[in-house]
């Protein structure tokens, strides 16, 4: 940069310490004044470089696919209220994404309240159609849906939401609970069959599935390659997840070993949750310092992000960029990727991630399978609130610690500022019908109870022992 008054991306960084503070502080609503600015000056300096994006190639397919996918998970909003979504900026960070290579963009039916797809077909409607490739799901999980017609009449109106007339890549959505369940979604309703057709029409160029479940349901959804001929497989990736996902949730299946099936079989792999819905990039302060004095000049983000890449039989890396700030961010990651050492690599898993799972954590990747809740509950809201304030070593525990009573304050303070108390834990009645849609396999009413009760006694002021998430 030639101005002098311009902070170069080291500057930048070290404004942010420990890692995305300020993008973390836009996606909680809390904006501290140095926060604000740091993302300003963001915005005006650091600029990912065109031309630069990492590809890689579906064979036999042909298709070259950049290797940061956009996630159409969680969109921004005009207002507060989150499901008034900004189609106005959704488009400008479309634009922005395609222009600095990204090309691929991934959504579903049930996303955003059931808004996605229309929205993304709006913004990606106009660019031409060799600009991108759309990958979609069939979401039927409502038993109500596992019809034939009721599954054809969901694919087809995702076509016309995103206003394609073929569809790039389209998943069963989120197989893994249970083969009785896949069959019924899928086989004995003569779907699959439909859909494999489709294919050799070319209305459908690649067919997958995504995956969350137990591993038993995977090797024998896998073992069908032969009859179905599955083109791709998404999985959650991260150095999390690659030897902790089944000790942290007996139900989830080690990245390794998802990894390592589909190479055996050539099929090309597509990452979801490289960052576990934000957990990987707002690890706690002592984490993030570790992370910021080996690279000074990239985020706590992009460590997770060159991990989730850095495989070869990866072909995308999706993540949900709700805000410009989180989009920069991850192309400066991948523009180009610079794939991690062993060393690196070593590290993450032996100095991080085995921390991490010390922490024993709501698991809560706050993907939001689990809304609407009947009783307006904002379960992810009131997850990531805990977890985020027991990652930093501030959550209250006992009446006789000398910063109990700030602790407390910061609390109380902070969860009525992000979740509206009609929308807080006590007003969860434990009707279950969340837990079902839950990938983690957390027992929500049953944390969303203790999380009440340890509000509950904060607020009275008689916490007496330390309270476990």
């Amino acid at each position: 940069m030639n101005n002098k008054k311009d902070i170069n991306r080291r500057s930048f960084l070290k404004i942010l310490g420990g890692g995305a503070v300020a993008t973390a502080a836009v996606m909680t609503g809390c904006k501290p004044k140095s926060a604000t600015q740091a993302v300003d000056e963001y915005k005006k300096q650091v600029e990912p470089p065109v031309g630069k994006m990492t590809y890689r190639k579906n064979e036999p397919k042909g298709d070259k696919v950049s290797i940061l996918g956009y996630g159409m998970m969680r969109l921004p909003s005009k207002t507060e209220n989150k499901d008034d979504y900004d189609q106005d900026m959704i488009n400008q960070q479309v634009d922005y994404a395609i222009e600095h290579g990204v090309n691929y963009f991934d959504t579903s039916p049930v996303y955003c309240q059931g808004k996605s797809e229309a929205c993304t077909g709006i913004a990606l409607s106009r660019h031409k159609r060799s600009e991108y490739y759309v990958a979609t799901k069939l979401s039927n999980f409502n038993r109500d849906f596992w019809t034939f017609e009721k599954s054809k009449e969901m694919y087809l109106n995702s076509m016309k939401q995103l206003q394609v007339d073929y569809i790039d890549y389209y998943l069963l959505h989120a197989v893994g609970g249970g083969m009785d369940e896949f069959n019924g979604r899928y086989v004995d309703n003569g779907i699959m069959d439909f859909l494999m057709k489709e294919r050799e029409a070319g209305r459908i160029r690649n067919l997958g599935f995504s995956f969350h479940g137990y591993k038993t349901v995977f090797d024998e959804v896998l073992a069908t390659h032969e009859k179905y001929h599955w083109d791709f497989v998404q999985i959650e990736l991260n150095y999390l997840d690659w030897d902790f996902a089944n000790e942290i949730n007996s139900r989830n299946v080690d990245a390794s070993y998802l990894y390592s099936e589909l190479q055996k079989l050539k099929i090309p792999v597509v990452v979801m949750e490289p960052l576990l819905g934000g957990r990987l990039a707002n690890l706690p302060q002592y984490m993030a310092t570790e992370l910021k004095q080996r690279e000074p000049e990239r985020s706590v983000a992009s460590w997770a992000f060159r991990y989730a890449g850095t495989p070869e039989g990866v072909l995308t890396v999706l993540s949900g960029m709700t805000y410009m700030e989180h989009l920069k961010d991850n192309l400066l990651s991948y523009c180009p990727l610079v794939p991690l050492t062993k060393t690196e690599q070593e590290y993450l898993h032996r100095d991080v991630a085995e921390r991490i799972v010390g922490l024993e954590n709501i698991p809560c990747n706050d993907c939001k399978y689990c809304m609407p809740c009947p009783y307006g509950v904002d379960i992810p809201a009131i997850f990531v609130h805990y977890n985020k304030c027991k990652n930093e070593g501030l959550l209250p525990r006992d009446r006789m610690d000398k910063e109990y009573k700030e602790q407390r304050r910061a609390y109380l303070i902070g969860l009525d500022r992000k979740v509206p108390k009609l929308r807080q834990a006590d007003h969860c009645i434990s009707c279950g019908q969340c837990e079902p849609h839950c990938p983690q396999n957390i027992r929500i009413p049953r944390e969303l109870r203790k999380i009440s009760e340890f509000v509950e006694a904060l607020k009275q002021d008689m916490l007496t022992r330390p309270q476990e998430g």
